[in-house]
């Protein structure tokens, strides 16, 4: 087992490489060019910008039974397929249970903001959403070491 990590625009780096490190577990950092990542305790993997290109990269990687840290649905989707399992900064696990609907938000989202209509974006982050983002990965990483 392995985690991996959708850097780009991921709060929750430090915790990750954090208990990572605890658990001494293989940590990749993947990022676009214009986002510099570099952590002790992790292995960093820049791509080109282009679009989606670090997605790709990371489900070319992916091994059955790796962790993925991602805030992309699309990206949880196929991480699923190959046997991953993905969790989003906030704490949730993506499931083939949820997957689903999220995607369903997200393209009526993608609609709406097409049409020329505008949605609220995410509210401030909190020390309560990242504690239980490490708490939900001290539990996913337990329950498979």
């Amino acid at each position: 087992m392995r985690i991996l990590i959708d850097a780009d625009g991921c709060p929750v780096v430090d915790i990750t490489v954090y208990l990572a490190g605890k658990f001494n577990i293989e940590c990749l950092i993947l990022c676009d060019t214009s986002h510099v990542f570099e952590k002790e305790g992790a292995k960093t993997m820049t791509f080109s910008k282009g679009a989606d290109s670090v997605d790709f990269a990371l489900v070319n990687l992916l091994k059955p039974g790796d962790i993925v840290v991602t805030q992309d649905y699309g990206l949880a989707a196929m991480c699923l397929a190959r046997g991953a399992v993905p969790l989003s900064q906030d704490g949730m696990v993506y499931s083939d249970e949820n997957i689903d609907a999220l995607l369903l938000a997200r393209h009526t989202a993608r609609k709406i903001r097409n049409a020329g209509g505008r949605l609220k974006g995410p509210a401030k982050r909190t020390a309560e959403q990242d504690k239980k983002f490490e708490d939900r990965l001290f539990k996913l990483i337990q329950e498979r070491v």
